[in-house]
Order: C-alpha cells, then structure tokens, then sequence
C-alpha cells in the first residue's frame, strides 16, 4: 500500500494484505475526509493499525483500545434475542472524533472519524460488516478445500 498526500496506509505485518485494502477502500468510499483512523483485531490478542490520517500521530494505546473493544465480542451475548434485533455495532463519542467497533465472528474493527451523520455511521457498519463477512467466507471456503484434500492424500 502507498502513503498520498492525504492518507497513511500503514504496512500490515499479520492481517492479509487484501483484507486490509478492501477495509481502507470501504472505509475512504463511506467515510471521506473524515476519516482518522482503522484498526483491526481479533478475538485473541492481534491487533494492527491499517490505516492513520497523516495529520495524526501514532501515540494511541492499541494494545489497551483492543482489550477494552475485544470486550464486544462478550458482551454480544447479552444483547440476544431482545426487541432491540441483532447487534450492528457500537459508535462512541469522544471530544476529539468518534469511534465506530464493528464485530462479525472471532474479527472486529474499529473506525475513528470526525464528525458525521449517523446516516453515514450506518452505511460505514454495513461496509464493514460486507467486508468481515467476505473475508470469513472465503478463509472458511479456503480451510474446507485444505481439510478435503488432507483427506484425498
């Protein structure tokens, strides 16, 4: 991935360079502008930082932003089976910009932005939720074809 004169990709070291590009590109196409950063964990203890606006400095605690955001794949569970339906994500606002944790299977990401419209919060869920799920498809689809052909040897 190459840095422009607007953005900072960042080089992934463990999550799939693919994955990484269509979570950027999802998240340039819904957020614009207002994008400030993209962070990528999992539910063991991966964390990496995708994507960092170049006016930022990389002074954020990720290691502690994902404990307290691999908290979300717990606390799912008591959101289930009430009239609110099923989870989407969860948006928190900050002084400075908002953050927006989606989680889908054992992998999340969070957003930070600027201000926006709820509106664009939702359609930046659903991007991601496409994304997650494309990629958990896939890798599962990938792991049957590996265990098949165990199986054929």
């Amino acid at each position: 991935m190459s840095p422009d004169a607007d953005t900072d990709d960042l080089e992934t070291e463990t999550v799939d360079p693919t994955f990484a590009e269509e979570v950027i590109s999802a998240c340039r196409t819904t957020v614009g502008d207002e994008l400030r950063s993209i962070t990528y964990f999992d539910d063991e203890e991966e964390v990496e930082q995708l994507y960092l606006r170049s006016d930022l400095e990389r002074t954020a605690d990720l290691i502690g932003f994902a404990d307290h955001e691999r908290l979300g794949f717990h606390s799912q569970s008591a959101y289930r089976n009430t009239q609110l339906g099923e989870y989407q994500a969860t948006i928190r606002m900050f002084e400075n910009g908002f953050l927006n944790r989606v989680i889908r299977g054992g992998r999340g990401i969070w957003v930070t932005t600027d201000d926006m419209s709820i509106d664009r919060f939702e359609e930046l869920t659903s991007a991601l939720k496409a994304v997650i799920d494309e990629f958990n498809e896939s890798e599962a689809a990938a792991e049957a074809d590996d265990d098949e052909s165990e199986r054929e040897e």
